[in-house]
């Protein structure tokens, strides 16, 4: 396996002196890969994107940049591109002038410059927008402009710190995508932080889950979205149910969990899974209306709730003490209304345990 490209050792931030905003971070990231840090507000993410760049000094801990130690290095000598959710574009300079700003300081001579912008302001498909003034554009042309001036002198990195968070949502999911090409386009190497979900599972290689300063989970969007380890990163990745269970038997790679309301239902486990108390998750869209095997547990229950969406159906259920969430097909030969009665079924293969 090649050396890592970043490497956060043992990193951890403090600015009290005791409660650590981040705690103990280990985190290697590949040259070419898109990682994106991904929690709620105060989880540590952003701190952490800030020591990479230089902007916060770590408490403790090391961080590497290649082969070099960058711990203390200030910003302008770790060549590292900055993209803000504000942009912090310069008002007073037109859109060429602001992109030409990082080559600027670094005294590259002019001609190469204007070449370096010509090319920068392509990528992002800006070059007619050369000679506008900054507040003259709209709030995507400027998420543009501040992308070109991360990518204009050619980073070894490139730090995105919520970037498409003032953005309406159709103009967000499309800059995603113009995002995620870039950098598949140009093999760059990015840290990605938002609070999104969706945003952080439609763009990344792998996703770090934040809470309280600490990585809860780090993988591909499936695994966590599949596989989630503990209770946290199963609530906080998208829809989810999630409940409190006990394990009572384990056998040939199934399993019988009994729910805190006394329900019991079947789950597939490895082998070597102990009997005991777990998180139990199922996700919406995993619970059906038909059963196509024998293994698979039925559930009667009274429709709480129903809202149609066109192609499906959410619905909140009830059967005695256990409460579920359902994603169910829009067209659908059965009645989902409030107060029906509805029969689902639940595949053992979709039901998850996880720590508490």
């Amino acid at each position: 396996m090649s050396k890592p490209l970043v490497q956060f050792i043992d990193v951890s931030k403090t600015y009290d002196g005791a409660t650590r905003v981040v705690d103990d971070l280990q985190l290697s990231i590949a040259q070419g890969e898109f990682v994106t840090l991904l929690g709620p507000s105060g989880s540590g993410k952003t701190t952490s994107l800030m020591m990479l760049a230089g902007f916060e000094a770590p408490s403790t801990g090391k961080i590497m940049l290649g082969d070099r130690d960058v711990t203390l290095l200030p910003p302008q000598h770790r060549n590292i591109g900055v993209v803000f959710q504000n942009y912090a574009l310069f008002p007073n300079m037109d859109v060429k002038e602001n992109v030409a700003f990082p080559l600027r300081i670094r005294r590259v001579g002019a001609t190469d410059i204007a070449e370096r912008v010509k090319k920068a302001l392509a990528m992002v498909r800006m070059e007619a927008f050369a000679d506008r003034p900054i507040n003259k554009l709209s709030g995507g042309q400027q998420q543009r402009i501040a992308l070109a001036r991360a990518l204009v002198f050619e980073p070894k990195v490139v730090l995105m710190d919520e970037p498409l968070g003032a953005l309406d949502k159709q103009l967000r999911q499309h800059m995603q995508l113009e995002i995620k090409h870039l950098h598949e386009n140009l093999g760059l190497t990015v840290l990605f932080v938002t609070h999104d979900q969706e945003e952080a599972l439609t763009m990344s290689d792998r996703v770090a889950v934040f809470h309280n300063g600490v990585i809860q989970q780090i993988g591909s969007p499936n695994d966590l979205y599949e596989r989630p380890t503990n209770r946290f990163v199963a609530e906080f990745l998208g829809d989810n149910n999630v409940f409190d269970g006990e394990l009572v038997d384990a056998r040939d790679g199934l399993g019988s969990v009994k729910l805190q309301g006394g329900q019991v239902i079947a789950s597939t486990c490895p082998k070597e899974t102990s009997t005991g108390k777990f998180s139990v998750c199922v996700r919406p869209e995993a619970i059906k209306l038909s059963s196509t095997s024998q293994a698979q547990t039925k559930i009667t229950a009274t429709i709480l709730e129903a809202i149609y969406l066109g192609q499906a159906t959410k619905v909140r259920v009830k059967s005695g003490e256990l409460e579920l969430l359902a994603t169910l097909p829009g067209r659908s030969e059965v009645t989902l209304s409030k107060g029906a009665s509805i029969d689902l079924f639940i595949d053992p293969k979709d039901v998850h345990l996880a720590t508490a």
